[in-house]
């Protein structure tokens, strides 16, 4: 089963599991200490819950099964008014605190048992370092962690001098980072989404208009409360977005959600594909789906590139879908725990050979929560290594032209806190982030919050009254005009729309090939979905695109996008109609190129002429016009002959390459038949172009 209360981000102190488990071991709660002499009454009520208290502690630490902190906590805390003096039970009452959504409560009870016997505990100092530090409360946790360090040689607790080291560093870097805070909006996303029980996990189509999410809450399919932790089984949730509102989440079912635990892991920038994580069998592997019209296909386990008997527990899938990127702590090639993998998607449709990231990511720590941006070039994820402030942080990496990460950098406060930050994703403009948080004044234990980044603070303007009394006191030579801060930074284009027949409108499932048009080269392809025609695509600026659509008995259609690589974040919306192949039915060929003024064919038309070829060998009774056409720059007789010869070179091409000539004919009309105005630049371009119409088809 998976471990939900990773999930959470509110345990600080998993950190350092192994440490506890030789410390608290000796705290002993003795009943000649803890009984009070005179004060019979409740003593034997208050013991009993003791010993209850301890059976369920010892639980939560030696087995890792947290939730049970809860009900030790509960018995404690009534023991605790029969005698709030006992140093031993104040400090487990502390350490109870530090593993609940209530962590705030933990320093008073570690403070008082060390208060009442400063040696209660080997970690004692330990412990009150770490709750202070959780308190950012950085420069008291250092003088604690230092107190701690010195005594390190003589005492026999687990901990190392590399340990405490690491504690103290997270400290300065939080008095740094925390002086420094991100110009960002956080907010609870609200009631339709969150519930009085955890919610965690959230996932987003590129465009922000689905979300996936996991909830423990009540009505889950199962509808039953897991026996390890007394929550009830995760189940899969969705909401839609509409008008910038997200909708009542939705339990969708069957096939996605069973009776035991179902949580979300990973999606497709398109929500085509989801990730899902199965904790059932062997350490916890991962299995994916894919939506077929309006219904989810059974989840799949991914092949054994991927899932090993070790813990495989996040993944995020590339843009173009080739390349998925997971989260495992396999024994191979690995640099620490949980290391970040990748793995390609070979020609048979399996993924390959999984490849480790590389020590630049990775680290001798946990590296968790992966999410591959709509770019498919930058990864964020937890860790908790590199530059922290304190538990899991998350952190950005981008891959150069050579395929090499950077060196991951710390998003800042205050997404990143004091406590674990994790399961981080991003929308495909930068403007919004997605991730759980248990905060206060929330609606329950763990919600999903939206984070609305502001980008940077533009500098304060001075009126001349100003800059003239300024000049005065501290003359300058020349006046610098500051240029309004731009938000949007992310380089990518998203297209979007229905593909659909041209006579009924009806949606149709069509195959997308995305072209790189100055490689001649199919980057990927996806097709639309069955039961809406719906597709979503992300082109990275700075290349050619071209796009053809096709369907069986549909004649193709494409489009071309030459996107500078100068060129920010916009959305495109484009319905594409698909014509039966018939009679007088013409398509435009967007991805047909040729050098200015001259008839001879750039090699960046092969694909668009290679696919008009595949098709007239695909339907054999095909006969077709090939037609020229121009803008009205010029005079008439030039651009006839100039139509003409660029449609006599199509139709060249095909018959060198074993198109039969009497199923072809060539015509150029000059400016005789605009598409659009020959008024402006974009009319113009419009208008030159190269068509094909269909003249039989037997």
């Amino acid at each position: 089963m998976k471990n939900w209360i990773q999930l959470l981000i509110i345990i600080t102190l998993l950190l350092f599991g192994n440490e506890l488990v030789t410390a608290q071991g000796n705290v002993e709660i003795k009943k000649k200490k803890f009984k009070i002499e005179g004060k019979k009454e409740g003593f034997r009520d208050a013991w009993k819950r003791i010993g209850v208290g301890d059976q369920a502690y010892e639980e939560a630490i030696g087995e890792g099964l947290y939730g049970a902190f809860d009900y030790a906590l509960n018995h404690y805390i009534e023991a605790n008014r029969y005698n709030p003096n006992n140093a031993g039970l104040n400090y487990k009452i502390g350490v109870c605190y530090l593993y609940t959504d209530k962590i705030d409560q933990a320093i008073k009870y570690l403070q008082r048992a060390y208060e009442l016997r400063n040696d209660v505990s080997p970690d004692i100092l330990y412990m009150l370092g770490k709750v202070h530090h959780t308190h950012y409360m950085f420069n008291k946790a250092i003088s604690y962690y230092e107190l701690f360090r010195k005594g390190i040689a003589i005492n026999s607790l687990g901990n190392d001098i590399k340990d405490v080291n690491k504690r103290i560093s997270e400290c300065e870097y939080g008095k740094i980072s925390t002086q420094k805070p991100l110009r960002i909006f956080i907010d609870n996303i609200g009631r339709n989404i969150n519930s009085k029980y955890p919610e965690y996990s959230p996932l987003i189509t590129a465009d922000e208009t689905m979300m996936f999410f996991t909830s423990r809450r009540e009505g889950t399919t199962g509808g039953e409360v897991s026996p390890d932790d007394m929550q009830y089984y995760e189940d899969i949730y969705v909401s839609y977005c509409v008008d910038d509102i997200w909708q009542t989440a939705i339990n969708p079912g069957a096939p996605l959600n069973t009776s035991h635990n179902d949580a979300t892991v990973g999606m497709s920038a398109d929500g085509q594909k989801l990730l899902i994580y199965d904790g059932k069998k062997r350490g916890g592997d991962i299995l994916m789906c894919e939506i077929s019209g309006e219904k989810w296909t059974k989840p799949e386990r991914l092949d054994k590139n991927v899932n090993t008997k070790k813990h495989e527990e996040s993944a995020s899938i590339s843009p173009d879908g080739q390349t998925l990127y997971f989260i495992s702590n396999r024994e191979d090639n690995n640099f620490g725990q949980h290391d970040i993998y990748k793995s390609m998607l070979d020609e048979d449709g399996e993924w390959g050979e999984a490849e480790n990231l590389g020590a630049v990511v990775n680290t001798e720590y946990d590296e968790r929560g992966i999410f591959i941006h709509p770019d498919g070039v930058t990864i964020y994820f937890s860790s908790q290594g590199h530059t922290s402030i304190g538990g899991y942080d998350i952190f950005k990496s981008t891959m150069d032209s050579k395929g090499n990460w950077t060196k991951p950098v710390n998003i800042g406060y205050p997404i990143n806190t004091t406590q674990d930050d994790r399961d981080f994703v991003i929308s495909a403009d930068g403007k919004h982030g997605y991730y759980a948080s248990a905060k206060k004044g929330g609606f329950g234990s763990s919600d999903i919050y939206i984070v609305t980044f502001l980008g940077p603070e533009k500098p304060t303007f001075r009126s001349n009254e100003d800059n003239l009394i300024a000049s005065i006191i501290n003359p300058v030579g020349e006046v610098q005009i500051e240029k309004t801060v731009e938000l949007k930074t992310i380089k990518l284009t998203i297209l979007k729309g229905t593909v659909r027949d041209a006579m009924s409108k009806k949606p149709l499932e069509a195959s997308i090939e995305i072209i790189d048009n100055d490689a001649n080269k199919v980057i990927f392809m996806k097709n639309s979905n069955s039961g809406t025609g719906k597709y979503l695509l992300t082109l990275p600026s700075g290349k050619n695109y071209g796009i053809a659509v096709k369907k069986k008995n549909y004649l193709f259609h494409s489009e071309n996008f030459d996107i500078p690589s100068s060129k920010g974040y916009q959305e495109i919306t484009k319905d594409i109609d698909l014509l039966n192949i018939k009679k007088g039915s013409k398509v435009v060929l967007k991805n047909i190129f040729f050098d200015t003024d001259k008839d001879r064919l750039r090699p960046e038309s092969t694909n668009e002429l290679e696919r008009l070829r595949k098709m007239l060998v695909e339907y054999e009774g095909l006969k077709i016009e090939i037609s020229g056409h121009t803008d009205n720059q010029g005079n008439q007789a030039y651009n006839q002959k100039l139509s003409e010869s660029r449609a006599k070179a199509v139709v060249q091409y095909l018959i060198d390459n074993g198109i039969d000539v009497n199923r072809l004919q060539y015509k150029g009309y000059a400016f005789a038949q605009p598409i659009a105005t020959n008024d402006t630049d974009e009319g113009r371009q419009l208008n030159r172009r190269v068509e094909f119409k269909v003249i039989s088809y037997e």
